[in-house]
């Protein structure tokens, strides 16, 4: 008998050429590391998961993957390269001189929700810089990064570079508490324009509030530096990027670097300069790093440190699927054709009605026939009709530098990107319904709900501390309670007729929906001109 066993998923085989690509890139970061005199370390695949408590890593514990030692203790397969060499440096490093320079050639495992595409397997280069500290030790860290990703043979890139302080400099001005920080954080790491903006609201007379009610739209060239000082005058995170800046023109490597003063990931982990490298082709960065001055501490070295690692498969990625400079029609000066996705059925229409209002020529989308991607003959963009979900998957790949698609598509989902626009279209909500007469609260049971939403469902009993039992449901909710399958369903709810007509009633709101603009984060450092240009007419032709 035939018996065929399939990969793990997010794992894959490499053949031939893939092999030579990667190993040349690998070759190409590593002898540059060596050449600036950084030497190679490795840690192990396996490492207690304590280490990774104990280090405060940013990484949710659900991406971690887990195994058990005879003893019953939790390991992890290697998340991230430098938690490890913090461990390591702590124990093997103490009585020698600083700063250290060290670079590593791994890989790391990490684990994703399933069917996303994602990789479990990271081959990672990057180095470490060990117990130094100031101007110099960054910009010779982002000169190093940027040498790493023309080294390796990408052609178009930048690094956009921010800092944590300025976020904590603002937010203390407010005097705002960990939980609002917190709220706020994530705003921004999301680019939630108009939520961020509501937000605010109370403190938009306040110079502090001004300028973080800004900061999502604050990345670009240096010019970003001027408007941050203009906003917050009493700040010394601002001076300190600029003479970082010039330290990089000095050197001839300035018009590889941007700002994104929103760039406040990990805010826990990271304690100073931030940045990240994108590259045309690539969904995401391909290179990442920051300073983590109190990492080595929580193992007993107190010494400052800074870092990066180069995403080697997604750099090879991007070089496999390059364009030839002769046949890159967006070259250096062209216009490039953004793509938006556009979710199919009533939404596809109102997203139509929107456009036309804008002076778009939406005649292709209109008479789409059988074809799925529509060229606007006015204006640089191609239109990719999909359906919800499938907008999602486009925007975050990168395939699709735009997309318009129902929140509640997005609170199902939960994916990587930014949510820039309320387009106010479509608007209904989420709603617990239950039989009339029923009295779902009044009990100790496990109640159990119905939805076609299970994580929207998941999330909204979590936080009122209730034990629910979720039931998948892909066709006529309405129809597990009066079955009995259920005690109540979590449903999109507009006029209420069709709860009425079944015999059910709705107790309580669950969230508000309604159509958002989203935006790749690639996309949107590669074009932020054309994409907020576009994000600007969309919104004043919602409000006209």
């Amino acid at each position: 008998m035939k018996t065929t066993i399939t990969l793990p998923e997010g794992t894959q085989d490499r053949l031939f050429e893939e092999c030579q690509e990667r190993r040349r890139v690998q070759s190409a970061l590593t002898g540059l590391f060596q050449a600036q005199g950084y030497r190679e370390v490795s840690t192990p695949e396996v490492e207690y998961y304590d280490l990774f408590i104990l280090s405060g890593n940013p990484l949710p514990q659900e991406q971690l993957l887990k195994i058990v030692d005879r003893d019953g203790r939790i390991m992890v397969m290697r998340p991230d390269c430098t938690t490890p060499i913090a461990r390591m440096a702590a124990a093997k490093f103490k009585d020698l001189s600083q700063p250290q320079r060290l670079y590593y050639d791994q890989t790391v495992f990490r684990s994703d929700r399933q069917h996303r595409g994602s990789r479990s397997e990271i081959a990672q280069c990057g180095v470490e810089l060990l117990g130094a500290q100031g101007k110099e030790a960054d910009a010779q860290m982002l000169a190093l990064a940027a040498d790493a990703l023309e080294r390796a043979g990408l052609r178009r890139f930048h690094i956009e570079i921010g800092h944590m302080g300025f976020f904590r400099e603002l937010t203390a001005a407010l005097g705002l508490s960990d939980q609002e920080t917190e709220t706020l954080r994530g705003m921004m790491e999301d680019k939630k324009f108009a939520a961020l903006a509501d937000h605010l609201a109370p403190y938009e007379k306040d110079p502090a509030g001004k300028a973080l009610a800004r900061l999502p739209y604050l990345f670009g060239g240096p010019e970003v530096l001027d408007e941050a000082q203009a906003l917050f005058p009493d700040t010394a995170v601002i001076p300190y990027l600029r003479s970082v800046y010039e330290a990089l023109v000095q050197s001839g490597q300035g018009g590889d670097f941007r700002f994104d003063l929103g760039l406040v990931h990990q805010i826990d982990y990271y304690t100073g300069v931030i940045f990240r490298g994108y590259t045309q082709g690539a969904g995401d960065a391909v290179l990442s790093g920051g300073r983590y001055d109190n990492l080595l501490s929580a193992f007993g070295l107190d010494a400052p440190a800074i870092g990066f690692a180069a995403d080697v498969d997604a750099i090879c990625a991007c070089l496999r699927e390059r364009v030839p400079a002769s046949l890159d029609k967006a070259g250096e000066g062209e216009t490039h054709r953004l793509k938006i996705a556009l979710t199919k059925g009533r939404l596809q229409d109102k997203s139509v009605e929107l456009f036309e209002r804008m002076g778009l020529d939406c005649e292709p989308i209109q008479h789409p026939g059988r074809r799925l991607v529509h060229s606007l003959p006015n204006y640089a963009m191609d239109a990719v009709l999909a359906k919800a979900p499938d907008v999602v998957t486009y925007v975050e790949h990168g395939v699709c530098d735009l997309g318009i698609v129902g929140r509640d598509t997005l609170l199902e989902q939960g994916r990587s990107f930014y949510e820039v626009l309320d387009l106010g279209l479509g608007k209904c909500r989420f709603a617990l319904a239950v039989k009339e007469g029923s009295d779902f609260y009044g009990t100790y049971k496990t109640r159990r709900i119905a939805s076609k939403y299970p994580e929207v469902t998941r999330a909204f009993f979590e936080k009122k501390g209730m034990d629910v039992s979720i039931i998948k449901i892909e066709g006529s909710v309405e129809l597990a309670p009066i079955l009995n399958l259920a005690d109540a369903i979590v449903d999109i709810v507009e006029t209420g007729a069709t709860l009425r007509e079944n015999g059910l009633v709705p107790i309580e709101d669950v969230a508000q929906v309604s159509a958002r603009l989203i935006v790749n984060t690639a996309s949107m450092k590669l074009y932020k001109e054309q994409i907020l240009s576009f994000i600007d007419q969309c919104r004043s032709h919602l409000e006209g």
